[in-house]
């Protein structure tokens, strides 16, 4: 399991223009964390990344790239450290010296942040000014521009008409997304205050096999699989209706990082521009699997939100013509992709099952 450090590593300069870059990510171990490492990894670059203090490894997404530390060649080192803590990223910073920054840390569960609104808004909305705040005394101190990623969300959107662009106007519909809207004008604030280069990444709804099993995609292809080899009987769910335009987070991180390489910051809404039903997607995700997930899914009023988001509906044009970004994994593909992976971890749970184990548990709040 990966451990975190605070060592510093030294590199060794190659012909790669990005070889001898150093990165720093937050929320490495979420989905996005661990695809954008992988890609930073494969440029040549150092990557350091942020894991906050639990009594239980939550590094799973990053074990097929961690090296131990103690080796030389290692290019992944974590620290323990946490955006509701600004002294503790100055430091990071101070110590680390990074050329870009990715700050990914967020409680990024739209309905959950109904019930924990403060804490939401203290992770999303305080974190990111901490970092801004850190990033620019650190700009300061060394002498040198460092280069800022804030993530912001589609929610941020909510209930603007589709489809939605860098001119839309804002409309969040839940704390999570007030919040992104908080981080997003800080980091407009500084960039225009300090003359920093922050760029502000308006991502729309990405997903992946790594995505956490109480989000609505992965819950869903997860439960279907496991209804499929008789390990649960029945999916519980909320708006079947809401819309939303859904592509794979590999592509989205790459996205992340061009826009830290143009000659000026700015935002950019990040999309594949399509936009699906969650009916769809479970139609796309039971066809796969020759099933009929309406003998098998029921609504549960309790998974729906407060203020809904009816249609996410993205326009990327500025991405694609300034950037030269586009998206490769289209709809039907991130569906098959997340069914073959979950029907893989099904058939593990089923072959366990066979053999006198109890039928494993999955996450089930919230969707």
């Amino acid at each position: 399991m990966p451990n975190p450090q605070n060592t510093t590593h030294t590199q060794n300069p190659t012909q790669n223009p990005t070889q001898n870059k150093v990165a720093l990510i937050t929320g490495i171990t979420g989905q996005d964390g661990s695809y954008l490492a992988e890609f930073l990894l494969s440029k040549g670059y150092l990557v350091h990344g942020v894991v906050r203090r639990a009594s239980t490894f939550n590094t799973a997404r990053l074990d097929s790239i961690y090296t131990d530390p103690h080796e030389r060649s290692a290019r992944l080192l974590l620290h323990y450290g946490d955006v509701t803590d600004g002294g503790g990223l100055r430091k990071m910073l101070d110590d680390i010296q990074p050329d870009e920054v990715y700050n990914l840390a967020a409680q990024s569960h739209v309905r959950v942040s109904f019930d924990q609104p403060e804490y939401t808004a203290d992770a999303v909305a305080m974190g990111a000014l901490r970092m801004l705040e850190a990033v620019r005394c650190a700009c300061d101190a060394q002498g040198k521009q460092i280069r800022l990623y804030q993530a912001g969300s589609s929610e941020m959107f909510g209930a603007a008409a589709p489809p939605q662009n860098e001119a839309t106007p804002f409309y969040p519909r839940s704390p999570y997304a007030v919040a992104k809207v908080a981080a997003h004008w800080f980091s407009i604030n500084y960039r225009e205050a300090y003359k920093m280069f922050i760029s502000n990444g308006i991502l729309f709804n990405h997903e992946s096999e790594r995505r956490g099993e109480t989000f609505v995609t992965r819950k869903i292809t997860r439960a279907l699989t496991r209804i499929k080899l008789g390990l649960q009987d029945k999916l519980y769910l909320g708006n079947l209706d809401s819309s939303r335009d859904w592509g794979h987070a590999a592509d989205f991180v790459e996205a992340m990082w061009l826009m830290l390489q143009q000659v000026q910051p700015g935002d950019y809404v990040v999309a594949t521009g399509e936009s699906h039903t969650v009916r769809e997607l479970l139609d796309t995700a039971a066809a796969a699997l020759e099933m009929d997930w309406r003998k098998h899914v029921e609504i549960d009023p309790r998974y729906r939100r407060p203020t809904e988001v009816d249609y996410l509906l993205g326009d990327p044009s500025k991405a694609q013509r300034e950037l030269g970004w586009k998206c490769k994994v289209d709809f039907p593909t991130l569906v098959h992709r997340m069914i073959q992976h979950d029907l893989d971890l099904a058939k593990r749970e089923r072959f366990l099952v066979d053999h006198g184990h109890g039928v494993p548990q999955v996450e089930h709040a919230y969707a």
